[in-house]
């Protein structure tokens, strides 16, 4: 007995750890916001698994930021959206300046995760408004703004009793420092190309009647958060090759979890269960030694949102649906612009940096 009991636990890997945290921490967030009375339970799902880290000063100090970068940018949707909703020139203003600033310091700066939230919460915001004109603004962003702390405080309980535990025994490497840089003239240019693009999803907002456009804002800047180090020629293949990824990993976690919810039938313990497989292997794919980690973040992200029904005699394969559609929205929109700049751009000598470890791929 004493044998297969070390036998197991010699199988048992750090990156063994990683997963059930992630698991337990999903859970943990689902049941808190719908405890509180959450209005998109996806969204702490959503929060629960994207802030954890291997050690847990990583995911406090990740969570925190994932906070205060919603805040702010909500607060300031709050302000602007009702100023220029209503006007084109000067929604696609704001967005764009907005939009560049925000992946700019993602890119950039020692606190990049508030930076990146920072700006997906504010186009969030600004595109509902521009889609629902009557979006009650206030309730949006409380809602929002709430979830995400359920998601991050489950997350980070789950971290810190992880970390006094099982931790012990399989500890966590440290993620990689981000890129520092007052200024970096490849990663502005970068970011303005995001800033282009999410000013003309500004544009297909008002002229069509399209579904998940804030969802596509969301996909624009997410797949434009690569290393800065493979800037110096261009971010069309890295930018590509993730757009690629996104779409692989949201079409496979849909194909997973419209087969769980035609087996569940309206009965939540096999949603439950769809997520828990889909959370691990989403994350076995994120932390593999290959190049495709991304798919394995869109597989799971792709699960929750349609395994994580607000009430779960409600699950619908139409939000997976939109997420789909919300990719291809921001391919069609996106790769034209990098063409242009890829075509347009200088070409910058760069320094080969740290890599950005599992903060790259954004976490969205």
């Amino acid at each position: 007995m004493r044998a297969a009991w070390t036998t197991m636990l010699g199988h048992i890997t750090p990156r063994t750890i990683d997963a059930v945290e992630c698991v337990v921490s999903v859970l943990l967030a689902i049941l808190v916001a719908h405890a509180i009375g959450g209005d998109n339970v996806a969204w702490a799902a959503f929060a629960g698994y994207m802030v954890m880290r291997g050690r847990a000063g990583e995911t406090v100090v990740r969570g925190l930021l994932r906070i205060v970068g919603t805040v702010t940018g909500g607060a300031l949707a709050l302000v602007l959206a009702p100023l220029v909703a209503s006007d084109w020139v000067g929604s696609a203003i704001a967005m764009l300046a907005v939009g560049t600033l925000s992946l700019y310091r993602a890119l950039t700066a020692r606190r990049a995760y508030a930076w990146l939230f920072f700006g997906l919460t504010f186009a969030m915001v600004l595109l509902d408004k521009i889609d629902a004109p009557d979006t009650a603004l206030g309730q949006f962003v409380e809602t929002r703004i709430l979830e995400t702390v359920a998601g991050t405080l489950a997350c980070m309980a789950v971290s810190i009793a992880s970390a006094l535990t099982v931790r012990r025994r399989w500890p966590a490497a440290p993620t990689p420092p981000p890129v520092v840089a007052l200024w970096h003239p490849a990663a502005f240019y970068h970011a303005v190309q995001a800033g282009v693009a999410l000013a003309l999803l500004v544009g297909v907002a008002r002229a069509v009647a399209l579904p998940a456009l804030a969802q596509s804002a969301v996909g624009v800047m997410a797949v434009m958060l690569v290393p800065v180090h493979g800037l110096g020629a261009g971010g069309l293949v890295p930018v590509s090759a993730r757009l690629a990824q996104r779409f692989l990993g949201c079409l496979a976690g849909a194909a997973l979890s419209a087969l769980c919810l035609f087996l569940a039938q309206g009965h939540a313990p096999v949603l439950v269960a769809g997520t828990v497989v889909g959370v691990a292997i989403g994350r076995g794919i994120e932390n593999g030694p290959h190049s495709y980690r991304y798919v394995g973040t869109q597989f799971t992200l792709a699960v929750l949102v349609m395994l994580v029904p607000d009430n779960y005699a409600d699950g619908d394969v139409l939000p997976g649906i939109e997420r789909l559609v919300a990719v291809l929205i921001g391919m069609a929109i996106l790769e034209p612009v990098l063409l242009a700049g890829h075509w347009l751009a200088p070409r910058y000598a760069s320094a080969e940096p740290a890599d950005r470890g599992q903060d790259e791929p954004g976490g969205v």
